[in-house]
């Protein structure tokens, strides 16, 4: 079973949003191209690919980020891809 816990709380997520997730928190610092994200989750990296992607991450955003909060988990490298950084 695919479990996500945040600050002790568990939050339900998908398959995908689990696979993005372990990848991001498996490469923390690293920013991932979108096509090196999207050739993990899918296999491959067409440009529908990178679309999902992004509403993906949105979405996890909004299950694993406090709505108030700058401190943003995974940030956003625009035109190239994503970074998991470390939260205090």
């Amino acid at each position: 079973m695919q479990t996500v816990y945040v600050k002790g709380e568990e939050i339900h997520v998908t398959p995908i949003e689990y696979k993005i997730l372990c990848l991001l928190a498996k490469n923390l610092g690293r920013v991932l191209t979108h096509t090196h994200i999207t050739k993990e989750i899918w296999g491959s990296s067409l440009e529908g690919d990178i679309a999902s992607l992004r509403v993906h991450v949105a979405t996890v955003r909004k299950k694993i980020e406090k709505k108030d909060s700058l401190n943003k988990c995974i940030q956003t490298h625009v035109g190239i891809g994503y970074c998991m950084v470390k939260q205090d």
